[in-house]
């Protein structure tokens, strides 16, 4: 397979995927105290917005290198 439109598949995905969903949500485990035997972490949840912006590009660009790896 070419790689043009394999990477324009996958970036049309990603594209897609970022405009459905609107934030990335992950636990992060950070140890508060460690004193010999006694250990404390504690779960934080974070969020990272992804910009509607970004999706609407990588759909696009994705597009455009299909449609260039087509043509050649």
């Amino acid at each position: 397979m070419r790689p043009l439109p394999v990477i324009g598949v996958v970036l049309v995905v990603l594209g897609v995927i970022g405009l459905v969903v609107a934030n990335v949500t992950f636990t992060q485990h950070k140890t508060v105290l460690d004193a010999g035997p006694i250990k404390i972490t504690q779960d934080q949840e974070k969020s990272v917005p992804i910009p509607t912006i970004a999706g609407i590009v990588a759909v696009v660009a994705g597009l455009g290198l299909i449609f260039i790896g087509r043509r050649t």
